[in-house]
């Protein structure tokens, strides 16, 4: 039998990870189990630390977890994901590594991690980048993914598209019908075939997929990537997100993704 002691130790320990020893504390009297918690109270004001590291071991812990979940549902909807034909391909579209972009028009972030798109697909003559909308913040937003949608309705090359978003993103101010219509007139798109489209089905099955998606591999905010197996939230910068094409494009070359 487990000596107070040792049981002592093993109910702090579970304690600083969050855990329940349930068999140990069957085992307990009451005064052994009041004994025990002050044990533990001394220890933990005497080290707090130890906290420290359990909070940062669980977190770890469920990062991994997360990752994994992210992993499996990448791997269920990957036909949308990597291949829809309601999606804007970029770059390489054999390419052997594929970054799936969720955007918003009016993100702060998205606007600034435009140019790691951008450096990333001249950088890279073997990626295939895919555009996804994901209006989340307002509106606004939805207007002008409508308006973005029937862009690439009318241009199925992407190249108009490609210089619709980047003016999109490269601007001030709200992003909204308005907006995104005066860019669309302003790179030469036929501006009643654009209203026409914006009403159409395919403009509402375009950003239903896209929020679908985003739902199923629990997207929060924007930007948000795939890229190969991994999802990758927040605008990581350039270095970052280089760093997962490359993870991506070693492990399917070694079959482990």
């Amino acid at each position: 039998m487990l000596s107070l002691r040792r049981l002592t130790v093993a109910a702090a320990a579970c304690l600083a990870i969050g855990m329940v020893a349930p068999a140990a504390a069957q085992g307990f009297t009451d005064a052994q189990r009041s004994e025990v918690e002050g044990i533990i109270k001394d220890y933990l004001l005497k080290h707090p630390e130890i906290l420290q590291e359990a909070m940062a071991e669980l977190e770890k812990r469920q990062q991994a977890a997360d990752a994994e979940k992210s992993k499996v549902a990448v791997k269920e909807h990957k036909q949308l994901l990597f291949s829809s034909p309601r999606q804007v391909t970029l770059g390489n579209l054999q390419g052997d590594v594929t970054l799936v972009e969720f955007f918003d028009y009016n993100c702060g972030y998205c606007k600034r991690a435009l140019s790691d798109l951008m450096n990333l697909m001249k950088a890279d003559p073997k990626l295939k980048i895919v555009l996804k909308e994901f209006p989340v913040l307002g509106p606004g937003s939805v207007e002008a993914a409508q308006v973005a949608t029937a862009v690439r309705m009318q241009d199925r090359s992407g190249k108009k598209y490609l210089e619709f978003h980047q003016k999109m993103l490269g601007g001030r101010g709200q992003a909204d019908r308005a907006r995104a219509l005066a860019v669309a007139k302003e790179i030469g798109l036929d501006m009643a075939k654009i209203e026409k489209d914006m009403a159409s089905d395919e403009v509402k099955a375009t950003l239903q997929e896209s929020m679908e998606l985003a739902d199923k591999l629990a997207l929060n905010g924007t930007p948000s990537y795939v890229v190969g197996p991994a999802v990758v939230v927040g605008a990581v910068g350039f270095d970052a997100l280089k760093d997962k094409v490359e993870s991506a494009r070693a492990c399917a070359a070694a079959a482990t993704c």
